[in-house]
């Protein structure tokens, strides 16, 4: 068996990705179950945060998010039986890699995949669910006559969310970074309240949510990155069509919740004071919470099983590319891990 692995030499240094042949695996452990992988979905490594958590190793394992058939289980798995239908995401500590025909996996990080949902839809749409989901429901509370800006709303993990936000009675605002997205959004089931195409770098953000809003602003922004300092002082590596955190605290409203996935977000006293004005909150998204903490292993489950449940309804409805054969993963994975694909990449067995 051959299964997917990243390199990466020194710091800094570019990624490669190489398949590694494998020893078949083991008899499963007392709370492990083998799986036969159908479809795994690919998603950026962060290298930083597997260096800050200690999880650095030669060889990275590539693909978390699986969907597939157990084989076997272990005497102690109660959840689970051979020919069951399952989905899940490997934990960040996994020495396994999603893009192998068979692994070893926990049975704690699986749940059932409904008989309607094909294998690359749930392997596709678990990872953007569980960000929606913490975003939406742990670090806000989103609820009917609620206002949402989803930035980047044409992006997998911004389609989900849009969706999820709508699926709750939330009014959604989104913003697109090209005509092609701007579309999208438009042709959405139920399409959102306002499309802002920021693509020109010509419209205000803050004002068109202000002015959407009647001057109230919205309650719940989730944003996909900002920009932290004025146009001479960023980088021109920046995208260029990133809100800047002030349109952010701007267009804010009154007890509103921001989700920020910029983890090196840098507030200014003047930011701060305006934040407090507002009674506003800041919180940060990072979804490996629930894999680096089994505390709220239930709630996780939960998490997992209704994703499921709503890909099955069709109230999900993933922003996906067409399935890639394993061959071709390894050219996948490096357009992923430089943030060029614009659709979630599935490997189908």
């Amino acid at each position: 068996m051959k299964a997917l692995y990243c390199q990466q030499n020194s710091p800094g240094e570019e990624m490669t990705f190489v398949f590694q042949e494998r020893e078949n695996l083991p008899p499963p452990r007392d709370n492990d179950v083998k799986v036969q992988v159908r479809a795994c979905a690919l998603s950026w490594i962060d290298t930083k945060l597997l260096s800050e958590i200690k999880l650095e190793k030669e060889l990275i394992p590539v693909g978390r998010e699986i969907s597939g058939v157990v084989l076997e289980v272990g005497r102690k798995v109660t959840f689970f039986q051979p020919h069951d239908e399952v989905v899940g995401i490997l934990p960040l500590d996994s020495e396994e890699s999603g893009l192998c025909e068979v692994i070893l996996i926990h049975e704690h990080c699986l749940v059932r995949k409904p008989e309607k949902v094909c294998w690359v839809e749930a392997a596709g749409t678990v990872r953007d669910g569980v960000r929606a989901y913490t975003a939406l429901h742990y670090l806000s509370q989103v609820s009917p006559g609620k206002t949402v800006l989803v930035m980047d709303g044409a992006s997998p993990f911004g389609t989900i969310a849009i969706q999820l936000a709508q699926h709750r009675g939330a009014k959604v605002i989104s913003t697109a970074h090209s005509l092609e997205d701007k579309q999208y959004l438009e042709r959405l089931r139920s399409p959102v309240a306002r499309v802002i195409d920021v693509s020109n770098g010509k419209i205000d953000v803050a004002e068109s949510c202000l002015e959407e809003t009647g001057g109230l602003g919205v309650d719940i922004v989730l944003d996909a990155g900002v920009k932290l300092y004025s146009a001479e002082d960023e980088s021109t590596s920046k995208p260029q069509l990133l809100p800047h955190k002030h349109d952010i605290i701007t267009l804010l409203g009154v007890r509103g919740h921001w989700i920020t996935t910029e983890k090196n977000l840098q507030l200014d006293p003047p930011d701060s004071h305006s934040l407090f004005l507002k009674g506003a909150t800041v919180s940060f998204l990072n979804d490996e919470i629930w894999n680096l903490s089994n505390i709220q292993q239930g709630k996780y489950l939960c998490i997992l099983e209704d994703i499921m449940e709503k890909l099955s309804s069709s109230v999900f409805r993933p922003q996906l590319d067409e399935p890639i054969p394993l061959y071709e993963a390894k050219v996948s994975m490096e357009i992923v891990q430089k943030n060029q694909a614009r659709k979630r990449q599935v490997i189908q067995f």
